[in-house]
C-alpha cells in the first residue's frame, strides 16, 4: 500500500485562502448575471449567495475530492477508512458546516499524531492527503 503524506496546516490555510477568492469570484459572476435583468428579487439574490457559500465546498469535495484551492495546493479529501474513495455529499456538507462553525479552532487540532485530521475531519471520518 502506498504511504500518503497528510495535508499540513499551512497548505490547508493556503487552500482556504484560494477558495475564499473563488467564492468571491463566483459571487461577482452571479452579480454580473443578475445585473443583466431589470429586477431580481432580493430574496433570490440572498438565496443565490447563500447557496454559493454553503454548497461550493461540499459539491467540490464530494465530486472532485478537492476544492479548487485544494487542487492548486495539491491536497485531496478522502475517506479515512478507504483513502482511494471520496467522501459523500452529505458527509462533505456536515464537514463544511462544522468547519465553518468552528473556524480556525478546528484547524488548531491538526497534528501528525492524528493523521493531520482537524475536528471536522474526525467527525465525518475524512482525511486530507498531500499529493
Amino acid at each position: 500500500m502506498e504511504e500518503h503524506k497528510y495535508g499540513k496546516l499551512i497548505n490547508r490555510l493556503k487552500a482556504i485562502f484560494i477558495d475564499g477568492l473563488v467564492i468571491i469570484g463566483l459571487s461577482l459572476l452571479v452579480s454580473a448575471i443578475f445585473a443583466q435583468f431589470d429586477h431580481v428579487n432580493n430574496a433570490i439574490r440572498a438565496i443565490a449567495f447563500i447557496l454559493i457559500f454553503l454548497l461550493y465546498d461540499p459539491i467540490m469535495t464530494s465530486t472532485n475530492g478537492a476544492t479548487i484551492g485544494h487542487m492548486i495546493i495539491g491536497l485531496k479529501v478522502r475517506r479515512e477508512n478507504d483513502e482511494e474513495k471520496k467522501i459523500s455529499f452529505p458527509l462533505a456538507l456536515i464537514r463544511f458546516i462544522v468547519k465553518a462553525f468552528l473556524g480556525f479552532i478546528s484547524l488548531l487540532t491538526i497534528s501528525d499524531k492524528n493523521k493531520g485530521k482537524a475536528i471536522h475531519d474526525s467527525i465525518v471520518g475524512s482525511i486530507v492527503l498531500q499529493n
